[in-house]
């Protein structure tokens, strides 16, 4: 244990500035730790600590009660751990070389402390986009935001919304204010919304939120902001009684930057492996941090209240004496809507293009459960790998049941550094309405066995007209009534039953082959490879490809 403040045995003072998941994960951590130690924390809203994730459900009355989301307040946090609470109280300076902070409470004025050490929690802003009549619209960062929403909506105020960004918290609020018969349109300046995924495994979450009555508009460059509408740069014109800016946050770095504390080449606040800031008595935690990534091995920005909270207790262990370092992080997340959920782990294929991260990517389309079993629902997944080891890189799932499951399995597979092979032989629990006797994650295994050893190599939907301009030729190996449902042009249709008996008409030409996900697909190459006919997996098979041409025709619109 880290001896107290002084030789002379006064107790050790730490100041906190900023509470909700990562300050006030410190604090009672500590406290927990150091009954001796004095614990003062700074906060400069009116609420120390609150479930910011719940404040979509609180518009949207899933959340009845403000006093819901108020998950602490100064008197409960003084009564149990004997935390001297300080809110509506900003630290204004950090006086490193005298050890002192300096704070403006809205009422009382101007205060000094002093400290031994400091624990920054100040979170991060909403972005902020230089539009027309941007004033004009608001933002969803804490309490009072969503009760000043929800107050609006409840007078009938609100009958049509605009939220500009279609992030995680855009598409929550959308849901939400749809429930509440608010006419609400998502508008996001990429080519998808929850730019965080990938294009085509997003949009049958895209089409799940236009089905259930919230409007999309992607590509969509916001030109200004109206009284009671929001202009394009297209020329569209949107209703808009409520504007919503949801473009992302940056890191609260102000207060770091003015006491001369390092930043890091992410945009946050640079931190070592115990979340040391460049001053050893500063620690630094939450949205405002640089974490470092357990695949990339580089510094980004993770905004999750997860690793706050985890952040945030082992700072406190590191004050009282503890060593540990901090664990790289992945970024897992999902977002629900509407019944179905999209969930991610790892890294992207975009982000691996981007980095020059070498992978191989595959694409299924697994039953939650047993098919047999009532209640079935197609899941659909992607998983990245290294080509050489195997080893998972990041995960992708969408579905209505069991998405959240198998992407938590994935997170935890990378975190334990394991392949796409190990994956194969785990033993997860079975019951027809739980799984299949060969889980998602198990066919994930296969698969991406398959692909590893070249028993299955693989193309995918964005490098199909490349494969055709070279020469190659589509083989649709489903039914005749798949393949009048819909098709890829120019493909041949050669049902997998009867493929044996065309095999004479096949020879002399190369082939990606596909069905509607890729197991037939599968059987077919072996077949083909059989009369030495060089042959590939389309990826996720035509499921995948029409999920990818539905994506890239909204932005046509």
């Amino acid at each position: 244990m880290e001896k107290s403040r002084t030789e002379d045995g006064l107790v050790m003072k730490v100041v906190i500035i900023g509470g909700v998941a990562g300050g006030m994960s410190a604090a009672t951590r500590l406290r927990r730790l150091r009954e001796d130690a004095e614990i003062i924390v700074y906060e400069k809203g009116p609420y120390v600590s609150f479930a910011n994730c719940g404040l979509p459900y609180f518009i949207g009355g899933v959340i009845d009660k403000k006093e819901s989301l108020l998950l602490q307040t100064p008197e409960s946090l003084w009564n149990r751990f004997r935390l001297d609470v300080r809110v509506n109280t900003e630290v204004t300076k950090i006086d490193r070389e005298n050890k002192t902070i300096t704070a403006v409470n809205k009422e009382t004025g101007e205060q000094q402390e002093d400290y031994d050490y400091i624990i920054i929690s100040p979170g991060a802003n909403p972005r902020k986009l230089p539009i027309e009549g941007i004033e004009r619209a608001v933002v969803l960062k804490d309490v009072e935001d969503s009760v000043r929403i929800k107050e609006m909506v409840d007078a009938g105020e609100i009958k049509s919304a605009a939220i500009l960004g279609a992030g995680f918290i855009g598409v929550e609020l959308a849901e939400n204010l749809v429930h509440r018969g608010v006419k609400t349109t998502l508008v996001e300046f990429r080519d998808h919304i929850l730019p965080q995924f990938d294009i085509e495994m997003i949009e049958p979450f895209q089409a799940h939120l236009n089905k259930n009555g919230v409007e999309i508009a992607v590509s969509a460059e916001t030109d200004r902001i109206d009284d009671h509408s929001l202009t394009l740069k297209d020329g569209r014109v949107i209703d808009a009684d409520l504007v919503v800016s949801s473009v992302g946050v940056v890191a609260d770095s102000k207060l770091a930057e003015l006491a001369g504390l390092e930043m890091g080449s992410a945009g946050g606040i640079k931190v070592d492996e115990t979340l040391r800031t460049s001053d050893p008595s500063i620690f630094a935690v939450g949205d405002a941090v640089e974490k470092q990534s357990l695949i990339t091995d580089q510094p980004q920005m993770i905004w999750l209240a997860n690793l706050a909270n985890r952040h945030g207790r082992l700072v406190a262990d590191v004050i009282a004496g503890e060593t540990e370092p901090a664990r790289r992080s992945i970024g897992t997340g999902i977002i629900g809507a509407f019944g179905m959920a999209a969930a991610l782990t790892g890294i992207t294929e975009g982000l691996a293009q981007r980095m020059g991260i070498d992978y191989r990517a595959i694409h299924l389309h697994p039953g939650s459960h047993a098919g047999y079993y009532p209640g079935s629902e197609r899941i659909s997944l992607k998983v990245l790998f290294d080509p050489q080891t195997g080893k998972l890189l990041g995960a992708q799932s969408v579905g209505k049941d069991g998405a959240d499951k198998r992407i938590d399995i994935i997170a935890t597979a990378i975190y334990a550094g394991l392949s796409v092979n190990d994956l194969m032989n785990l033993e997860l629990a079975y019951s027809p309405q739980f799984g299949s006797a060969k889980d998602a994650i198990n066919h994930v295994g296969y698969v991406g066995n398959n692909v590893l050893e070249n028993k299955s190599p693989n193309v995918h939907w964005n490098q199909l007209d490349e494969e055709i301009g070279r020469g190659v030729k589509i083989l649709d190996v489903r039914t005749q009534a798949e393949f009048d449902r819909g098709h890829i042009p120019g493909a041949i249709l050669a049902p997998v039953d009867q493929l044996r008996d065309q095999l004479d008409e096949l020879t002399g030409s190369e082939y990606v082959v596909h069905c509607a996900v890729g197991q037939r697909a599968h059987t077919a190459i072996q077949i083909l490879a059989s009369k030495g006919i060089k042959a590939r997996n389309l990826s996720g098979g035509y499921t995948t490809w029409k999920f990818a041409q539905d994506a890239l025709a909204r932005n046509e619109i």
